[in-house]
């Protein structure tokens, strides 16, 4: 297949590029098995143990030269890693797990800037339990499995048994990294339940690539909530997108 002369240089930047710009293929082939077979046969498997900052990077390197992977990669890392550390949550919920790339980031940005006293959750909820199977390896790599909790299942219906069980009152930080058409339906069962209260922030991905134009309507129409959108690059590649973040200014 020809390329523009512009496509043919990104290309051989980032050879993992080819497949999701010929094919439109980006998940769900077997690369995300093939991560981990990556990660578990690296000759610096050792120095990734107990390492979350390596075991990204080593991540972050497959995606670019071996299979595109739809984590939030390094650009966005950084800004969600910034924003973290700035409202230092203790329970941070996200939507759409995936391989735990998020989830190892914020745990350890958590621990990084935790006090003695503070309890400390993230609690990753992905649909497919093939890729739950392997973000609790990459975490347990990691050694963040005292922090991360896996919760495998649509998300509604995760978000519903863990506030019935009473594991799930009350969210300090969302992150909505899934279908983008269910960012609206989600984010009203959170407030249904009453997890989002004042002081909570809600991080959106990808609201403009793919896009979630629902979504950002809606929390920026909302009387509860202030919501502005930063900028982040989709990576490998420098594709912008928008990361929509809100805050709660009031309770219900």
């Amino acid at each position: 297949m020809d390329h523009p002369p512009e496509i043919v240089a990104l290309l051989e930047k980032y050879p993992s590029l080819r497949g999701p710009i010929e094919t439109g293929v980006e998940s769900h082939d077997g690369r995300e098995e093939r991560l981990l077979s990556f990660i578990l046969s690296h000759p610096h498997l050792h120095d990734m143990r107990g390492n979350p900052s390596k075991l990204l990077s080593v991540i972050d390197e497959y995606s670019a030269k071996h299979d595109f992977l739809i984590s939030i990669g390094g650009h966005k890392a950084k800004i969600m890693s910034d924003l973290v550390t700035k409202e230092n949550p203790q329970t941070l919920v996200e939507l759409g797990g995936y391989l735990g790339y998020s989830a190892i980031l914020f745990a350890d940005t958590m621990r990084r800037n935790s006090k003695p006293d503070q309890q400390l959750r993230v609690l990753s909820l992905e649909m497919s339990s093939e890729f739950s199977a392997i973000a609790r390896e990459l975490i347990m790599l990691a050694g963040l499995s005292d922090i991360v909790k896996v919760v495998t299942g649509p998300a509604e219906e995760s978000l519903r048994k863990l506030h019935e069980k009473g594991d799930l009152n009350k969210i300090d930080f969302l992150f909505l990294d899934h279908v983008e058409d269910l960012y609206v339906s989600d984010f009203k069962v959170c407030e249904e339940l009453g997890l989002l209260q004042q002081g909570a922030v809600i991080a959106a991905d990808n609201v403009v690539k793919p896009g979630a134009p629902e979504y950002r309507k809606y929390v920026r129409d909302h009387p509860r909530l202030e919501s502005t959108a930063v900028v982040g690059l989709i990576q490998p590649g420098d594709l912008k997108d928008e990361i929509e973040i809100t805050h709660v200014k009031s309770s219900a």
